[in-house]
């Protein structure tokens, strides 16, 4: 048998779940056990096929528009939040939903609108078309959210009043992106009002700062989280900002490209905050089976958030 190479693999810490991806699937499963499948969910619950895959075994049935789903069934939306007008048409249709949206991604919803009521424009630092831009944009009427990407758009923003502005972010972008745009933000409006607290939330801020650990540590990085994750396509960003040549996201063992990983001595593992611990094993015994591995854990933060599941699902039948 050949000896195996030594590997040091270096463990992030946190990673993977965050307390708002843990409560939506708590959500979907306690309403399984309540009413019974199927149950619909509007949209990935979480940007994480294994984790949906598994959800659907279980009777639950993702669709993209209500208009999918019956009206006699329960349906679920998802952490990303939505905008207004999904509830309304959920009324509308008398449907039982439960919204399982992030709170961290409500409480930009309700700063949106307070700034809105106060008779601010509203600036939204997101991803066009990612399900969270679309949900807190879609907080207000048409037209009062513009949106940037990057700090280019600054420049090309056409405002009713510079005097009167508010700006909001996407909860799962890059803290050292975000803080670029911010600034540009506030050179060009110097009344711009910010949020009280950070809109970028803790699992986020806390997954990146182990990352910008680690980089330095390793000849190479992996990622695991789905290609739709915003939050972990921008850890695989961190990592090569902070010098790590090679970091890829891969979305389980099976993607690991292996040919690009040869004589790599040192690598850092890391989840996105929908990629579920089970992955991150997998991936593990995946470089055991290879290499003669050391495992070092790099924490650079405890997280001890937990979010409630709403009342419906809490009360007996």
């Amino acid at each position: 048998m050949r000896e195996q190479s030594p590997l040091t693999l270096y463990l992030a810490a946190p990673r993977g779940f965050c307390a708002g991806v843990d409560r939506a699937i708590r959500i979907v499963e306690m309403a399984l056990q309540k009413w019974g499948a199927p149950v619909y969910v509007r949209h990935e619950i979480v940007h994480n096929k294994y984790v949906v895959d598994g959800l659907r075994a279980k009777g639950a049935v993702f669709v993209e528009e209500l208009d999918e789903c019956p009206t006699d069934r329960p349906v679920i939306f998802s952490a990303h939040g939505v905008p207004k007008s999904v509830p309304a048409e959920a009324q509308a249709r008398q449907m039982l939903y439960v919204d399982a949206t992030c709170p961290l991604v409500s409480k930009v919803h309700i700063e949106a609108e307070r700034h809105h009521a106060n008779g601010l424009q509203m600036i939204m630092i997101g991803h066009a078309g990612h399900p969270e831009t679309i949900g807190t944009m879609g907080q207000l009427p048409d037209g009062d959210v513009l949106l940037v990407e990057v700090p280019d758009d600054v420049a090309r923003l056409q405002v009713r009043d510079p005097d009167k502005l508010a700006f909001i972010t996407q909860t799962t972008l890059s803290v050292d992106d975000t803080a670029e745009i911010v600034a540009a933000l506030k050179a060009r409006f110097p009344q711009i009002i910010g949020p009280h607290k950070e809109d970028i939330c803790y699992a986020t801020t806390n997954r990146q700062e182990a990352v910008k650990a680690i980089a330095p540590l390793v000849d190479a990085l992996l990622v695991i989280g789905a290609p739709n994750s915003s939050n972990s396509q921008r850890l695989v960003e961190v990592g090569r900002a902070k010098g790590c040549a090679y970091a890829q996201l891969v979305q389980r063992a099976t993607e690991i490209d292996w040919r690009a990983l040869d004589g790599v001595r040192s690598l850092g593992i890391t989840a996105g905050a929908s990629a579920p611990e089970d992955l991150v094993n997998e991936v593990i015994a995946a470089f055991q089976a290879r290499y003669d591995v050391t495992i070092e854990l790099v924490e650079t933060a405890q997280e001890r958030v937990e979010f409630k599941v709403p009342r419906i699902l809490r009360e007996t039948a």
